[in-house]
């Protein structure tokens, strides 16, 4: 019996192991890489609409001076 013991107490932590290996494992990686990479893309694109709205902004203030 007492082997039966110490061979479950050496199962948990090699399991253990095994399963932390998985989720760290070149899968997670590659995610990563691609969500920095969308995350990137997202910023480009908030930039570019940032860049779009302040020359809105200007033509609209332009505008308001040429009225008053």
């Amino acid at each position: 019996m007492e082997w039966l013991q110490l061979l479950i107490l050496l199962i948990c932590p090699l399991m253990m192991i095994f399963c932390m290996k998985g989720m760290f494992g070149h899968k997670n990686h590659d995610h990563h890489s691609n969500s920095s990479n969308n995350l990137n893309d997202k910023m480009l694109n908030l930039e570019l609409e940032n860049k779009k709205l302040r020359e809105e902004i200007e033509a609209l203030s332009a505008m308001v001076k040429k009225e008053s």
